[in-house]
């Protein structure tokens, strides 16, 4: 007889895991599909009230892994002015604002308030919201211990304390400040600690200021040297509100025999493929969402060649192996260096040749060079096709499309159609025409808007030092350089403008550089990283064109209202 099989691990939802029915809604709405491992193993701890010691590289998920729990645990409102219930500590203002999108996405239907707080901001601003009360407040330790010195921020009434990214933290010379305001917290708080690596001290920091925490250590899954598939790998710096444009234009250039294009959520995989199909591409999508059955169909007409490109969930792409494949695109960054591995697996196989093609945005660089580390390969960043690099490409299509049906022969009975011009026109003008018609044709239902894309650098991540200051040991930026000319190094020096709208007023990175580019007369190629809050915006603009870019923004509209314009504050 034999012995009984012990029943099939159950992979974990996050319907399973016990959280709040809006979160999980919220989680649905965004397309999430199920918890990466450092999410699967930190929740049910988190949501239990136990303090946490959690070691995960950037990039593994672990702002949901502390952002939901936290959300389940906060009651929204309940804060009196100038406290908050719950307060999240990051090394830098990028991370700061990027932690604060994120928590605000995922309890939006809680009606949960979020606060970031960062050097370079407006104290102002600052200080009226806190007067409110805020339910979370995402800072940096410089810029918390001022509030907190200044009386406008009260820790008395926090419920849970996260710090995120800890050692780099300690790296930036932190330490005293994460002490100082641990100490002004309540004992009986819930804390969370968040590290890549776990020196000696971090292991203090733990000691100190964690109670009986359990311990999640989420191992990075070892790429061995050969694994990586020999595939092209190529990326491509792009603002978001730029990605669905560039991506068009590089399925135009690199013209796949087939390809997917990986996205994190099924909203997203939708929401592209509507676009791509709009502008004249086979597209189909590919995501958890669907039944088997409609995810075996869709595999099957890629396979018979029904259609070009398969738009794709990481969970619905796992395993697949489609010989005709040519090209993988990463519509976004994944988050861990092994999805990218997978990803780009699924092509370059059984010595065929691949392509491997990666959009980031400005902010994601850090994830890149993350990849990078891991998979031992360099990445190499290419300039976005011009408008003219896309002309010359479609008359070289042209040219052998013409070239092969000339070979190929078989057009006598067309012969009488080009006599019968010969007499009115000259034979080179019929010969121009009856392309210019095949061009067209080929055109015909595809975007073909003649709109340059912004050339954008990745921003050198500027971290704040101790006392709220950036830069060097003085408390100054270094001249940062700016985006490249094309063909050519860094030729400008940048500066950081602050634009008093952002994400509530409707504020798109086309419509800065439509009003930079326009009113100040600054090629759209000078402009450089942008970022977009919910109430401000910045930009990165060359410094010897930054007063003429705030004079003639200050006279202008954005969005239909006069807006502040300055340089940043740092």
């Amino acid at each position: 007889m034999k012995a009984p099989q012990p029943p099939a691990p159950v992979e974990a939802t996050f319907d399973s895991l016990g959280l709040k029915p809006a979160l999980v809604e919220a989680l649905s709405a965004l397309g999430y599909e199920e918890p990466t491992p450092i999410q699967a193993a930190a929740l049910p701890p988190l949501l239990a009230g136990k303090d946490l010691l959690g070691i995960a590289a950037t990039g593994t998920g672990k702002t949901a892994a502390f952002a939901l729990p936290l959300l389940n645990h906060v009651e929204p409102g309940a804060c009196r002015p100038n406290t908050t219930s719950a307060l999240v500590l990051v090394p830098t203002r990028e991370l700061a604002m990027q932690v604060s999108e994120a928590i605000h996405r995922y309890g939006q239907k809680l009606g949960i308030s979020v606060l970031p707080l960062y050097g370079g901001q407006v104290i102002g601003q600052q200080l009226r919201v806190l007067k409110r009360g805020v339910d979370v407040v995402v800072a940096t330790p410089g810029r918390a211990l001022d509030h907190l010195r200044r009386g406008t921020l009260q820790l008395d009434d926090v419920r849970v304390v996260v710090l995120d990214e800890a050692d780099e933290m300690l790296d930036m010379g932190f330490a005293e400040d994460l002490e100082a305001i641990l100490s002004g917290t309540p004992e009986d708080r819930q804390t969370a600690l968040f590290s890549a690596t776990l020196p000696p001290r971090i292991a203090s920091i733990a000691e100190r200021h964690l109670h009986e925490p359990v311990r999640v250590k989420i191992a990075r899954e070892k790429v061995e040297q050969g694994e990586m598939p020999r595939v092209r790998q190529t990326a491509y710096v792009v603002p978001r509100a730029f990605k669905i444009a560039t991506l068009g234009r590089l399925l135009d250039v690199e013209s796949p025999t087939a390809a997917i294009i990986f996205c994190r959520t099924r909203t997203e995989v939708d929401d592209l493929t509507v676009s791509l199909n709009g502008r004249g591409w086979r597209a189909h999508a590919l995501h958890g969402g669907m039944t088997q059955e409609q995810r075996d169909r869709v595999i099957k007409q890629l396979k018979s060649q029904g259609t070009d490109l398969l738009v794709a969930t990481d969970v619905a792409a796992r395993g697949l192996d489609i010989p005709r494949l040519s090209h993988v695109v990463n519509f976004d960054v994944p988050n861990a260096p092994e999805a990218y591995v997978h990803r780009i697996g699924r092509t370059g196989r059984a010595g065929r040749e691949g392509v491997a093609i990666t959009l980031v945005e400005p902010r994601e660089h850090r994830l890149l060079r993350n990849i990078e580390r891991v998979t031992g390969q360099r990445i190499e960043v290419a300039t976005v096709p011009t408008v003219a690099d896309m002309r010359e490409k479609r008359q070289e299509l042209l040219r052998a499309s013409l070239r092969e049906t000339l070979v190929a022969g078989e057009y006598d009975s067309l012969r009488n159609v080009v006599e019968g011009l010969a007499s009115e026109f000259d034979a080179m003008d019929i010969a121009a025409a009856a392309v210019k018609l095949l061009h067209e044709a080929q055109d015909e239902g595809r975007d073909t808007e003649e709109t340059e894309i912004p050339v954008v650098a990745p921003p050198q991540e500027r971290r704040e030092r101790p006392g709220g200051k950036f830069g060097g040991p003085a408390g100054r930026a270094g001249p940062a350089r700016g985006p490249k000319a094309r063909g050519g190094p860094p030729t400008w020096d940048v500066t950081r403008l602050w634009i008093g709208a952002g994400r509530h007023a409707g504020m798109r990175p086309a419509d800065l550089v439509g009003a930079i580019a326009g009113e100040a007369g600054v090629e759209s190629s000078k402009i450089g990283a942008i970022q977009i809050g919910d109430t401000f915006s910045l930009v990165e603009v060359p410094e010897s064109d930054a007063n003429r870019i705030i004079a003639a923004l200050k006279n202008a509209t954005l969005r239909g209202k006069k807006v502040q314009v300055r340089k940043d504050r740092n």
